[in-house]
């Protein structure tokens, strides 16, 4: 492809850039050959000419389309070179807080600086078991694939983790085994995973330390080889360590710390156990503060030296051995401490009685005269003398420092030592997966020494990894068969020379230092003279004669020579370990001698494991003393290094880079300059180059069909999708080279997709403007149709309006003048009217004065009378009403003291935990009850303040009139004294008045005006009172009003209150549930381990027996034949192993383990003989409780006896009167036999006969029910007798171990309603208040019991009324029975089954018109009684054909006889109208009762047809749902029937345990659980059902009542059912989940259920599982046709609905879990497009839900965290408002959840837009508030708790039959 192609305008390139490294540009013009330059515009609009190289005139590099950016493998990336690579990582790192990316096979890891949420239990959950491109890049999933090559291809594995200081190294290898820790488990007890991952605390103490690039930085090297037995599970570990940094321990450079063990022991010198160490702060000592940072933040040294010691503890290196190495460590400390003095320029001393010296002598048991000796002097040794020779201060201080870097790495090498062989165990390794934690390339200001071997070990990797990939990418070439060529790629075998080869540089330096007289000098010149002009990859820097310049892969590096060969010697003052031998101090003597004799502090003795352990230390092995330092560092890090290079190269390796994103530990900062530089030291570069030079882009012909269909035409879709996508690149890429076809793949060379992807944009851009371009069209039209429409709609309505003014004009006119009229007549006549008005009032005024006068003086005395009367009257109201408040006080004092003792009491009960199941059990009644008692107070309420409204107003009325007429009494009366002493002067007045008689006249205009002032005024205060009167109404309806919404709200809030308390009350209630669940869930756990040991203890007796390997013969007869063998072949497995083990094991090892093993034995015995003093003792308990009980049941069962014998006689004569009766009968039967109605008269006699058996089974059953109400109380007291059933003490008896035994009666005792103290159940003794409250039900029962005796007789009495009625249809039946024998067989049997079904028929028209409930359970039992009709039917055919056959063979016998037939011998099958044969009319079945009665020698029969061997699909499909539970059932009523109390336990237990076996044999089936999950739960309901509580027997029939159990209550064994049903149901949600596991992913996510919508993108070497539906990969179908099969298998087997429900709402759960969980960890798959597949996928499933008719189960909502995050993937996600809804629509999603998917989100097509960063921020900020789990990822092992509700069966127990499929034949129905 021509550059003029690609180079075009608006083309994007990368160009180099001095800060960021590289920049992005777009070409403003199209490139044309031979241009000198390219017009680029930056990111920021600048326009610049880049200038092109004239020599190369390359160009610079292209960038990717936005669509491929932020991809999963840089390997999907179309353009694969450094800038690509860069942005991705940088774009993953910042945008989408993605920390791994993968690299072809390698995993690329930033470190981000924080603490990120996703390496929980759950994470490793969600990565067990998928492929490595099905999820996110995560170093769980390199871990898992490592993990599944080692089980699938039986090879060995290692993972190789590098990098750089503080990039994450230790943090990623620590994940790797904790991922395998958690997966795989232990294959023993010992918890191995445990001390594997224990060993990492104690290695990051005294191997890890703080430097400028990390806090927690590894100084060493390791390799560790995690063990895995057969079946894959973790069996030891062994370590490898490689070039400790022993200089640290003496020098520390500026914010630096000495190792981490140092600090924390210094932090925990103030324990007691620390005082002998004489330790302070760690600035106090010079090994510990040179580097003036002794504290790191965020790190408390003192936990973590516990956390250490912890370890130590887990490994087995007991307390005294951790204090022997603190002991020597605190020593190096007070080593460094001691300070040495010139004595002169050539020799030194130590001042005598040296604080620190005198600590480090008795710490290390040495004297202080010896080791003040050699610190300052040298032996030398010649050939004839030996010299003692002083040291200059310096080099004594150079040999103290040397000295404790040895004592340093002897404890080190000692404690790596003890680790690896408390992690190695006896068992045979079968495979292994080594995790390699090893520095990456270094390269610093000075490199010395370390940085030396640091990077030789890097070139052999890098070699090591280069190779791996190019046999990875020519294996992948020729498996596709294609043409390939060798790929160029850098070598760096020359490097490696250079170093490790004869006369390399290693070599050299071994010479060097072998020379008496060697000097860094002279081997840096031997250096130049030998490589200088030689090897192109040495230089010699120009400025110095004393360092050297290495081309390494990565960069080149100048080593100073400085130092080389005294770090290659190593050397210590031979005398100086001579005292640490001759050492007290038992431990360093250890250190110092040979390793072969070194003992271990746990007692263990390595085992070979399988292989050979390599060692990384030097051969110590020689015989002399004087070589035991001879080898250099430099051999000793050669040879190890060798050996790791060839076990990496035995074994399949996984790479994870780590890099160090910036210098300064910021979270989540990238600096491209560091990133791009451990880019290419640690080989991603290499990686990307490799690939770029072959076909890095690799599409299946499926794939790329389905991306790039919209580039082909219709014509050009052939059936051949390879024909058809060989055809189209044919057309689309005229370069042959830059693609090949493989046989399922097409490989494509660097750059080919972007270019198809170009072509792709480029026509969905043109289908996209043709379609915009056709719908504006469409939008103008359909707008310029509108506005016309609008406009013509505009006129039509002004025209109407100008008319309708017009119009509205002339009517006002015409009106103004009629108004004018009206007005002008109105003036006038109320001008006169006024004038008239006032001549009347002022006469009125005037003569209704004088009135007045006159008519008070008269209405004065009368009015005193009555006002009088109205006071007295009054106030003995007052009184009255004060009384009656006083007595209605009192009433309320009592009453409200009363309520409270009420309320109390009601508190009380409401705190127990039965008041809660009663109160649950009828809830919505009362609930309804409430809502009702609400409803009528509230109108009540109402109702009073009304009344109190109308009383108050009434009262205020009253009293403002009854104080005005006070008043004016109080006036009166005034006047009346001061009128009787004015009576004369009243007489002088009268003259007064005459003479003024005048001036009144003259007065008399006055007052006619005052009279007119008088009426205004008037006038103005009636309508002051209107108004007055208004407002008062107006604040009448306004307290109305808030009084009516007073009493709404305190309605409201009432009934908030009640739904808050009963919410609150069912979420306790389900927790309790849940917890209670849980524990059983605990305890069948310990059921399984309890099994699990006792098949060890099995297998290890049969080893003891090499010549007996089978199982005894109940085991293998009740185990299948596949567990048989699997056991076999463990048993053959575990002996080999053991013969593998025992041949490497000396004597004394073997003489050690068989003591042990007697220890075990006594110890089995004396817990065996402990178990029997138990189980005796609680025999004895029993048997005491049983001798009691028969005591108390003495009296009972007298009475019943006496009446037993009384209904007996009675009987008897019943019995005689009738066999009277019947011989007389007969006799008249005899006589008439050739009469018409001699059958008839047998057949009343059968009737007669049925009718007295049934009356004697009812005296029977009224007997029964009589004595059970009689012994109600008793059975009340020694319900302790049933309590304990016989499984729990079957259980018990089996345990052998001590602890199991505790675990699992403690668990059984939860089970148990019963407790033997009340008090100490709970806190708050709520259990003991449920107590009390029985001891009050018991009180209540025995006043009921008086009761029912009385209501016998009328029972009695019904009883006899409804023998009445039977009589009445006996004799109904006997005139039909009488008319079918007048008809041939077979419309006998028709005419039998039509008069049923009419019958039938008529008993559901009454149904349906009484209950339409017991309706349908009617036309259940039709249903069931038309099947058992045509099974008698069928039976009954077989019968009549083989009574015909024996009827012809009688009639030929007759015939030769010539003799007649008598009516014994008549066959049924004959006519009846023959009169010579009588026919024989079959005697009617026996009125059952409902029982099955079997010998307890049989019961083991029993248990075995009806549930071992028992086959549920023949059961669910040929006879009724829970056929089994109702024979268990009826079994047990016999037993209860016969009061055979031991037989009722044995048959239970059996039972239960039956049901546990069949379970744990085929767990995995989901038919076999389901159908005893219903059986369990039929057999509870029938314990229920038939148990004589009131509570159960609502709607049982009367002969189901007379069904019910009689003698024993049976409640704790429901409990006991209840708590299997529960387990049954766990296991039918495990087994459910293991079947749809496999398909969520793929068929909720992965599968396209619309085609097209959702794009394949590139994916790279990691290739995800496809979308298109292969076969065998899982659809939404196949998940709907599954939960269609688990529905209708669940309905086959008669399961209850509610159960049903229940189950489907955790499917549903299970789903949504998982798909969403998958949703989250994968970025691939969060897209727009996906989001609609997920909605589309939802409805589907609602859809299911709708026609299975379980909408209301609650499995839609359990659906919505799914829902809302496929809607978060299709929801606009730009603006504030955007947010908004985002956070309002979101609400069962958490804020992790949220701002995952939003980070993940990415676009498949570029139309769609990335989610910006500022976006999820202001989405993080509102959702800050919110209260809720941190947790990512849903927990899918979350299982709902379940209930039973209750559900009574109509089916009649005397009509079940029993099918002889069954082989029940021993039982025998009564």
């Amino acid at each position: 492809m021509a550059a003029s192609e690609l180079y075009t305008k608006c083309a994007r390139v990368w160009i180099p850039d001095a800060e960021e490294v590289w920049k992005s540009a777009e070409l403003t013009k199209d490139y044309k050959n031979g241009d000198a330059s390219l017009h680029l515009m930056l990111e920021d609009g600048t326009n610049i000419d880049h200038k092109l190289d004239p020599k190369t005139k390359n160009l610079p590099y292209l960038r990717n389309p936005d669509i491929l950016v932020g991809e999963n493998d840089l390997t999907a990336l179309s353009y694969l070179h450094e800038p690509a690579v860069l942005h991705n990582l940088k774009v993953r790192f910042i945008d989408s807080k993605l920390i791994y990316t993968y690299c072809g096979i390698v995993l690329v890891a930033i470190n981000p600086y924080e603490t990120l949420p996703i390496y929980g239990t759950d994470i490793i959950n969600a990565y067990s078991g998928q492929n490595m491109g099905d999820m996110d890049p995560h170093i769980f999933a390199v871990a898992e694939e490592a993990y599944k090559q080692m089980a699938r291809d039986e090879r060995n594995q290692s993972i190789i983790v590098s990098g750089e200081s503080g990039a994450g190294k230790t943090v990623s290898a620590k994940y790797a085994m904790r991922y395998f820790a958690t997966v795989s488990g232990s294959a023993s007890e010992a918890n191995v995973e445990d001390k594997v991952l224990a060993s990492n605390p104690i290695m990051e103490a005294i191997g890890n330390a703080k430097t400028t690039r990390n806090d927690n930085s590894s100084r060493f090297g390791k390799y560790i080889e995690i063990g895995f037995d057969t079946r894959y599970r973790i069996i030891g570990a062994n370590m490898r360590t490689y070039l400790l940094e022993k200089s640290r321990v003496v020098f520390q450079a500026d914010e630096e710390r000495n190792y981490h063990i140092f600090y924390q022991l210094c932090a925990s010198a103030h324990l007691p156990e620390f005082k002998n160490l004489r330790l302070s702060s760690a600035n106090d000592f010079l090994y510990t503060r040179q580097g003036r940072s002794p504290v790191i933040d965020g790190v408390d040294d003192t936990k973590e030296l516990c956390t250490t010691r912890n370890a130590f503890t887990l490994l087995g290196i007991n307390e005294s051995y951790q204090m022997g190495l603190f002991q020597v460590l605190a020593a190096i400390l007070h080593l460094g401490n001691v300070e040495i003095k010139d004595r002169d320029s050539d020799s030194s001393l130590i001042p005598p009685n040296n604080r620190h010296l005198t600590a480090f002598c008795e710490l290390v048991g040495v004297t202080y005269q010896d080791m003040a000796q050699w610190l300052c002097h040298r032996k030398l040794k010649t050939a004839t003398e030996t010299y003692v020779k002083p040291l200059p201060r310096l080099q004594a201080t150079n040999a103290r420092d040397a000295l404790s870097k040895h004592i340093y790495a002897k404890l080190f090498n000692w404690i790596v030592e003890h680790v690896n062989k408390a992690l190695i165990t006896n068992v045979k390794q079968h495979s292994f997966i080594g995790v390699l934690d090893i520095y990456g390339f270094e390269t610093f200001e000075i490199n010395s020494f370390e940085q030396f071997c640091i990077n030789y070990a890097n070139e052999k990797l890098q070699q090591q990894f280069n190779m791996h990939v190019f046999k990875l990418e020519q294996e992948e070439y020729m498996k596709e068969q294609i043409p390939w060529t060798l790929i160029d790629f850098y070598d760096n075998q020359p490097c490696i020379n250079l170093i490790e080869a004869k006369m390399g540089i290693l070599d050299l330096l071994d010479e060097e230092c072998k020379m008496p007289k060697g000097s860094d000098d002279s081997w840096a010149q031997k250096l130049y003279n030998t490589h200088l002009k030689t090897c192109s990859l040495f230089e010699k820097p120009r400025m110095s004669n004393r360092a050297f310049i290495i081309q390494h892969f990565a960069d080149k590096v100048e080593y100073q020579c400085d130092g080389f060969l005294e770090k290659n010697k190593d050397t210590v003052n031979e005398e100086q370990i001579n005292v640490m031998k001759a050492s007290k101090f038992d431990l360093l003597v250890e250190l110092f001698q040979d390793e072969e004799k070194a003992t271990s502090p746990t007692g263990q003795v390595p085992g070979t494991g399988g292989r050979t352990r390599l060692s990384i230390k030097p051969d110590k092995g020689r015989d002399t003393k004087s070589k035991e330092h001879k080898k250099t560092v430099g051999c000793q890090f050669r040879n190890s290094l060798q050996m790791l290079m060839e076990t990496l190269n035995a074994t399949t390796p996984h790479y994870v880079r780590c890099i160090k994103p910036n210098d300064f530990k910021l979270a989540f900062s990238f600096d491209p300059k560091r990133a791009v530089q451990q880019l290419r030291a640690c080989g991603v570069l290499e990686t990307i180059r490799i690939s770029a030079a072959g076909f890095p882009s690799r599409w299946t012909y499926q794939e790329f069909f389905s991306r790039y269909r919209v580039l082909m035409k219709q014509k050009d879709v052939l059936p051949d999708k390879k024909l058809t996508c060989r055809n189209v690149l044919e057309k689309l890429v005229q370069d042959q080279d830059k693609y090949q076809f493989g046989k399922t793949k097409i490989f494509f060379r660097a750059g080919q997709v972007a270019y198809l992807e170009k072509l792709r944009a480029d026509k969905l851009r043109a289908a996209c403007i043709r379609i915009q371009k056709t719908i504006r069209c469409w939008l103008a039209r359909k707008k310029y149709l509108r506005k016309r429409c609008a406009a013509i709609t505009i006129q039509r309505f002004t025209r109407g309006y100008q008319a309708r003014c017009l119009a509205k004009f002339m009517r006002r006119t015409q009106a103004a003048t009629i108004i004018q009229k009206y007005q002008r007549m109105y003036v006038e006549k109320r001008r006169y009217r006024q004038k008239q008005a006032a001549a009347l009032a002022m006469q009125t005024i005037l003569r209704a004065y004088m009135a007045r006068q006159k008519y008070q003086a008269l209405l004065r005395e009368a009015k005193a009378v009555i006002i009088q009367k109205r006071i007295r009257g009054w106030l003995a109201r007052c009184w009255y009403k004060r009384c009656l408040h006083s007595i209605v006080y009192l009433q309320c004092c009592i009453r409200r003291m009363r309520a409270k003792r009420e309320l109390k009491k009601l508190k009380i009960e409401a705190r127990s935990v039965e008041h809660f199941k009663k109160l649950n059990k009828g809830m919505e009644n009362k609930i309804m009850q409430l809502q009702r008692k609400i409803d009528e107070q509230s109108k009540e309420n109402r109702t009073i303040n009304d009344r109190l409204v109308g009383l108050e107003s009434s009262y205020t009325a009253e009293s403002e009139r009854m104080r005005g007429e006070l008043g004016r009494l109080r006036g009166v009366e005034e006047d009346a004294k001061n009128k009787a002493n004015q009576v004369s002067s009243l007489l002088e007045e009268l003259e007064r008045l005459k003479k003024e008689l005048s001036a009144t006249q003259q007065e008399k205009k006055t007052i006619e005006d005052w009279a007119q002032k008088y009426r205004d005024e008037m006038e103005k205060m009636v309508s002051e009172l209107k108004d007055q009167n208004g407002l008062l109404k107006k604040e009448k309806d306004d307290l109305n009003r808030s009084i009516q919404e007073q009493s709404q709200q305190m309605t409201e809030k009432m009934t908030r209150a009640i739904a808050q308390e009963t919410q609150q009350l069912e979420t306790d209630l389900n927790e309790e549930r849940s917890r209670y669940q849980n524990l059983l869930t605990e305890h069948l756990r310990l059921e399984e381990k309890y099994d699990d040991l006792k098949e060890e203890m099995a297998l290890s007796s049969n080893v003891s027996k090499p010549g007996h390997k089978r199982t005894d013969s109940t085991h293998s007869s009740n185990e299948s034949e596949y567990t048989y063998n699997s056991e076999y072949a463990e048993l053959e497995d575990g002996s080999r192993a053991r013969e593998d083990v025992t041949r490497g094991i000396d004597t004394s090892l073997t003489l050690k383990l068989q003591k042990r093993l007697t220890e075990l034995e006594q110890e089995k015995q004396s817990l065996r003989n402990e178990l029997e003093n138990k189980e005796e003792q609680f025999q004895r308990a029993r048997a005491r409780d049983d001798e009691e009980f028969k005591k108390a049941r003495g009296a009972e069962l007298e009475y019943e006896s006496l009446k037993r014998q009384e209904l007996e006689s009675e009987n008897k004569k019943l019995k005689h009167d009738l066999a009277e009766m019947r011989q007389s009968l007969l006799g008249n039967a005899a006589t008439g036999a050739g009469a018409p109605g001699s059958p008839a008269y047998k057949v009343l006699l059968d009737q007669l006969n049925a009718s007295c058996e049934e009356l004697e089974v009812r005296k029977e059953e009224v007997l029964i029910l009589r004595s059970q109400l009689v012994s109600q109380k008793e059975a009340m007291h020694h319900k302790e007798t049933m309590t304990e059933p016989s499984v729990y003490a079957a259980d018990v008896s089996k345990l052998k171990d001590a602890e199991v035994k505790q675990a699992y009666v403690g668990l059984k005792d939860t089970n148990r309603s019963a407790a033997p103290d009340f008090h100490k159940l709970n806190e708050d003794g709520e259990l003991w208040l449920v107590n009390q409250g029985l001891k009050e039900t018991i009180r209540l029962l025995e006043q009921q019991l008086q009761t029912q005796r009385r209501t016998y007789d009328n029972e009695v009495e019904a009883l006899r009324g409804e023998l009445q009625n039977v009589k009445e249809e006996n004799n109904r039946q006997q005139q039909l029975l009488a008319q079918n024998l007048q008809l041939p067989p077979e419309a006998r049997i028709e005419a039998s089954l039509q008069h049923e079904i009419t019958r039938l028929t008529n008993e559901n028209l009454e149904l349906m018109a009484e209950d339409p409930t017991a309706s349908r359970e009617a036309r259940v039992i039709i249903l069931r009684r038309m099947v058992d009709l045509m099974e008698q039917l069928e039976k009954q055919d077989r019968t009549i054909r083989k009574l015909k056959k024996q009827l012809k063979v009688y009639s030929k016998r007759i015939g030769e006889m010539g003799a007649g037939q008598t009516e014994g011998q008549t066959s049924p099958g004959q006519m009846v109208d023959e009169p010579i044969h009588p026919v024989n009319i079959p005697r009617r079945e026996k009125d059952f009762q409902g029982m099955l009665e079997y010998k307890k020698e049989d019961e083991l029969k029993l248990v075995k047809n009806l549930i071992l061997e028992l086959k549920p699909r023949g059961v669910a499909v040929n006879l009724i749902p829970g056929l089994p539970a109702y024979i268990l059932f009826m079994c047990l009523r016999h037993a209860d029937y016969v009061n055979d109390d031991q037989k009722v336990r044995t048959l239970l237990t059996s039972t239960i345990n039956s049901i546990k076996k069949i379970l744990k044999k085929r767990g995995d089936d989901f038919e076999t659980v389901s159908f005893w999950l219903a059986n369990t739960c039929r057999f509870l309901h029938c314990l229920k059902q038939y148990s004589g509580d009131e509570q159960f027997m609502k709607h049982n029939t009367s002969r189901q009542n007379e069904h019910c159990l009689s003698n024993f209550d049976l409640a704790e064994y429901r409990q006991v059912i209840s708590d299997l049903a529960i387990q049954i149901y766990q296991q039918l949600i495990k087994c459910m989940e293991n079947i749809l596991q496999p398909m969520i992913v793929s068929g909720m996510l992965e599968h396209e259920t619309i085609q097209g919508v959702s794009g394949v993108k590139p994916t790279g070497l990691r290739k995800r599982t496809s979308s298109i539906a292969d076969e065998g990969t899982y659809t939404l179908d196949s998940i709907l046709r599954q939960l269609s099969a688990f529905h209708s298998t669940m309905c086959q087997h008669g399961t209850d609905p509610e159960l049903i429900k229940q189950v489907v709402k955790q499917q549903f759960y299970i789903i949504g879990a998982v798909t969403l969980n998958n949703l989250l960890l994968r970025k691939d798959m969060c897209s727009w497009s996906k989001g609609m597949q997920i909605r589309y996928n939802v409805s589907q499933l609602e859809e299911w839900l709708r026609d299975k008719g379980l909408m209301t189960c609650g499995a839609k909502e359990t659906l919505e965290p799914l829902i809302q995050a496929a809607q978060l993937l299709q929801v606009k996600k730009k603006t504030d408002e955007d947010a908004e809804a985002i956070c309002s629509m979101c609400l069962a999603l958490t804020t992790a959840q949220i701002v995952k998917v939003l980070n993940l989100y990415t676009p498949v097509n570029e139309f769609e837009e990335r989610v910006s960063v500022a976006f999820i921020r202001t989405i993080q900020t509102r959702l800050r508030d919110r209260c809720e789990s941190p947790q990512l990822l849903m927990d899918t092992k979350m299982i709902y708790p379940v209930t039973f509700p209750f559900n009574p069966s109509s089916l009649a127990l005397e009509t079940i039959q029993i099918p002889g499929s069954l082989n029940l034949a021993f039982l025998t129905r009564v």
